[in-house]
């Protein structure tokens, strides 16, 4: 497995949020970053890399030996193909994108009636760039991004049917769709083309749990499992560290209408979620991140870096041990 650096764990002390006063980091200080934490490669958003020398990115990239992997959004197929294209280009791996429609927290109560069409949509799109992508060029990975669901994405899978199609796997977020995490990976495992390792403390409240960004190994979820699936389905994966919003997200599964718009559960998948829950929630203390509280930019921007380096040496144990 190889191991790389995203810049949406740390949106203020890499300028990225316009509220951080500080310049934007570029795609190649990205990956020096990477370089400096001794990583391999890193996960680029698109705009830095067309407001940029994209050319000249790849080419650092190919010199040092570096991974590239591109974040987007959205489900266009005109702006994927660019993406692809541009990623084709500079020799990069894969393109991440996000579709969204759910809220955070897995909330889907407002599409009601709008769900099934929206997926849909959603097919029809990825299947028209699938259908003319380079038979030997990147790969295009959908991330459970808070909104689609286990049993959506191996749907989405199966149905493009290319092998350049998969999933990004987003570690903290099975739970944000009332999923247990170690089930979750194992079902979508043989898709996944690219992970995002995230970690998540969870807060109970009356309406279900909260879910509150930690450094790697300080929450709830099994890296070494997770690592000893994919040792297994997919050791050249690519994994890059990413921590989670600043602001927590709240799953409101003990409201009845949470499951608007949800592929029917089975009790025992349902019975799995709420132990793991109840035997890792914390049930007090301020879950708030200095975000939440108000604190200053530079603030945000100290806490963001402390636990990106207290994970970058957790992780490093992990590779160590995955050597």
């Amino acid at each position: 497995m190889r191991f790389g650096l995203t810049a949406y764990g740390t949106v203020y002390a890499m300028g990225i949020h316009p509220a951080s006063g500080r310049a934007r980091i570029t795609a190649r200080e990205l990956l020096e970053k990477a370089e400096q934490y001794g990583l391999t490669g890193a996960e680029i958003p698109l705009d830095l890399l067309t407001g940029g020398d994209a050319e000249e990115t790849g080419r650092y990239a190919r010199e040092r030996g570096l991974f590239i992997n591109i974040a987007t959004g959205g489900f266009d197929p005109e702006h994927l193909k660019g993406a692809m294209q541009l990623a084709n280009r500079i020799g990069a791996l894969t393109v991440r994108t996000v579709v969204g429609g759910a809220k955070f927290g897995g909330d889907r109560r407002h599409m009601a009636g709008t769900w099934q069409p929206f997926l849909k949509s959603i097919l029809h799109s990825f299947q028209q760039v699938m259908e003319e992508a380079d038979p030997q060029g990147v790969n295009l990975a959908v991330e459970n991004h808070q909104d689609l669901a286990s049993e959506e994405l191996l749907w989405l899978c199966e149905t493009v049917g290319s092998p350049q199609f998969g999933i990004t796997l987003d570690t903290g977020n099975p739970l944000a769709t009332a999923e247990e995490p170690i089930d979750f990976f194992r079902r979508v495992a043989p898709y996944v083309k690219n992970v995002h390792l995230k970690e998540y403390a969870i807060y109970t409240s009356e309406e279900g749990y909260r879910l509150v960004r930690k450094p790697l190994g300080q929450g709830v979820i099994d890296f070494p499992e997770l690592m000893r699936i994919f040792s297994e389905v997919n050791p050249q994966m690519t994994m890059s560290i990413e921590h989670g919003a600043l602001e927590a997200r709240h799953v409101r599964v003990l409201q009845e209408d949470f499951w608007t718009e949800y592929p029917e559960r089975t009790a025992r998948q349902l019975t799995r979620l709420l132990r793991f829950v109840e035997d890792h929630a914390r049930s007090r203390g301020d879950w708030r991140t200095p975000y939440e509280r108000g604190a200053s930019s530079e603030e945000i921007a100290s806490y963001e870096m402390e636990e990106l380096h207290t994970g970058l040496a957790y992780l490093s144990r992990l590779m160590k041990q995955n050597a």
